[in-house]
């Protein structure tokens, strides 16, 4: 049975500083419309997997050591031929976070891995959809320090995407820069 005594670190950041200063700076009323974080998707497509399909093992491992969670293969629906899919072909992994496992992972990505990133100038402020949701990618997940660099057969590039309870992107900007995410505006 888990702890459930532990709460992580960005979790009690927000609680704590973050949550009144976001009521303070856009004036909420009701506490229920402070802006918070829903949910972490994040997905691994491999396309490489329509040559050698024990590809996809490796990367559902890497990804379920950068998670901490068990990830979920994902499958083609249709075949294309020009692309060498069949139906049913497994193409990616994909596992969505929430709670501590959530907070751990963004807390982990914002202090080790985005400053491991080569070449890194920041994160596209822009990169929201209209609801809310800030989506990233990143061209090898051997930032994070759970891989194991000399171990890694293939370097897989991966999507990220933070959801939260808001359907404001400026709202959201606000939360994700008080989690310190480096934006480059």
């Amino acid at each position: 049975m888990a702890d459930t005594s532990y709460i992580p670190r960005l979790k009690t950041q927000y609680q704590d500083s973050i949550r009144g200063a976001l009521i303070e700076k856009f004036e909420l009323k009701n506490p229920m419309q402070v802006p918070a974080l829903e949910k972490v998707v994040l997905n691994m497509g491999v396309g490489e997997t329509t040559q050698d399909t024990k590809k996809i093992n490796s990367a559902f491992e890497d990804l379920q050591a950068i998670a901490g969670q068990k990830p979920v293969i994902t499958r083609a629906r249709n075949s294309i031929a020009t692309f060498k899919v069949r139906e049913d072909m497994p193409l990616g992994v994909k596992v969505t976070l929430r709670g501590a496992r959530m907070y751990e992972f963004i807390d982990r990505l914002v202090t080790v891995a985005l400053p491991r990133v080569r070449d890194f100038r920041g994160l596209n402020a822009k990169s929201f959809d209209g609801n809310g949701n800030f989506a990233m990618g990143l061209k090898e997940h051997i930032v994070f320090p759970e891989i194991n660099y000399d171990k890694v057969d293939t370097i897989w590039g991966m999507d990220i995407i933070v959801c939260t309870t808001t359907n404001d992107d400026d709202q959201a900007r606000e939360l994700l820069r008080a989690f310190n995410f480096p934006f480059n505006d």
